[in-house]
């Protein structure tokens, strides 16, 4: 019987500036259709652990697979959402020119999209409902509906796995809820999302895996095995107040 490979399969992984550790081998097993959290206190090497896997930041060491394969080899069922803070929202372009940036992978950088790509677009524009704001321009949304533009460039590219940076961070309830829902429908069709996530009481609800990190690997696996006040206390080194809470209310 053919052995199933992880969807992404990260060994010995390590990141340095300037001879500083910012990653120390770390090592992340994640199968397909799972939802997983990476959580840990700032400068513990979040952002830097997805960039590194990307190829977007040069590791000293380690390997990355994503289905048995070189990331190299599978690059275009990738996608990835940055955090929002990190683009430039006033460059003048509208939402459906954002979200269709999402195929330039499939069409190559000389072929201009179409009728059908548009259509691609504007369906994924449509999973994340903002349809009706196809044509407005980027610097006009509120921080809400530019993750959500975001998140509908990733869609649009029909990937496998996808890593999200922090899709959380400052959008309304309404967008929140939007965005689970969006999770789990892609959990639900096999796909394999691995998300940079700050706010630690909401990993058990809207999670099934997580990684506590803190420039190593300090656990993973399964949210009911791992999602421990040990753990939490060892990633953030006893300087969260509310740990505890969060571990009263997971047993609760």
């Amino acid at each position: 019987m053919k052995q199933e490979h992880p969807a992404i399969d990260v060994r010995d992984l390590t990141v340095a500036y300037r001879e500083k550790p910012v990653l120390w081998d770390v090592d992340l097993q994640v199968p397909s259709g799972v939802l997983l959290a990476i959580v840990g206190p700032n400068g513990a090497g979040k952002t830097t652990f997805i960039k590194a896997v990307l190829g977007l930041v040069h590791a000293a060491a380690g390997s990355v697979l994503i289905h048995g394969e070189a990331y190299s080899a599978k690059r275009k069922r990738v996608a990835y959402v940055p955090q929002r803070g990190s683009v430039d929202w006033d460059f003048p372009t509208s939402v459906l020119d954002v979200v269709m940036m999402g195929l330039y992978g499939q069409l190559g950088w000389l072929r201009r999209p179409g009728k059908t790509e548009k259509e691609k677009a504007l369906r994924a524009l449509a999973e994340v409902g903002m349809e009706e704001l196809a044509d407005r321009q980027i610097s006009q949304l509120s921080g809400g509906q530019q993750q959500r533009v975001f998140l509908a460039r990733a869609l649009v590219q029909q990937a496998e796995v996808y890593f999200m940076d922090e899709p959380f961070q400052g959008v309304d309830a309404t967008t929140e809820k939007a965005i689970v829902d969006l999770l789990r429908n892609l959990r639900e069709d096999g796909k394999t999302v691995v998300v940079v996530h700050h706010d630690l009481q909401t990993v058990p609800e809207y999670f099934d895996q997580v990684m506590l990190l803190n420039v190593r690997r300090i656990a993973s696996g399964l949210v009911e095995e791992v999602f421990t006040e040990e753990n939490l206390r060892t990633t953030y080194g006893g300087r969260v107040a509310f740990v505890s809470a969060v571990a009263a209310r997971k047993e609760s």
